[in-house]
């Protein structure tokens, strides 16, 4: 039987892996593919579904919480050109989560948040279901802008 440690920790992995597995059609030469202008690309999509994995940890797990300027966070993003390179920001994101999730007990993790704008006065592992509903919407998008490349994603759950 899993603690609920490990639980998130597999929680956590398993939202990564449906998005790798969903978005896996896309590759570098979709990088700068957007539906319309003002979407994001393929790489921004990517890379800002990483930056939030970070962008959360950090806002439970540092004292200055939650980053809201939310400008310099979209050019960070912005920046991204690379679909490789956001590829890699996404796992060093989920990796350095686990390593979180594993190195602190877990009396951290149900310590309840100050109240904040983005969750309240909730307790630090709520983070968790934030990642996987924002990383679910995300890997969606990219579904929908790989069939408008003429592409049939795969089920994000077959082979787990």
């Amino acid at each position: 039987m899993m603690t609920q440690q490990e639980h998130c920790i597999h929680l956590l992995m398993a939202t990564k892996e449906y998005f790798d597995r969903s978005t896996r059609p896309l590759k570098e030469e979709h990088s700068a593919f957007r539906p319309s202008e003002g979407m994001f690309t393929v790489a921004e999509q990517v890379a800002h579904t990483a930056q939030t994995v970070e962008w959360f940890f950090q806002g439970v797990l540092t004292a200055a919480g939650f980053d809201l300027d939310f400008e310099k966070i979209g050019r960070e993003v912005a920046a991204i050109k690379s679909l490789d390179e956001a590829r890699k920001w996404m796992d060093r994101a989920f990796a350095s989560a686990a390593k979180e999730m594993e190195s602190r007990p877990w009396s951290d993790w149900e310590a309840v948040l100050p109240d904040n704008p983005i969750l309240g006065p909730v307790p630090r592992w709520t983070i968790l279901d934030a990642i996987v509903d924002h990383t679910a919407h995300h890997r969606g998008a990219l579904t929908a802008y790989s069939r408008q490349l003429g592409m049939t994603p795969p089920m994000p759950y077959m082979d787990m």
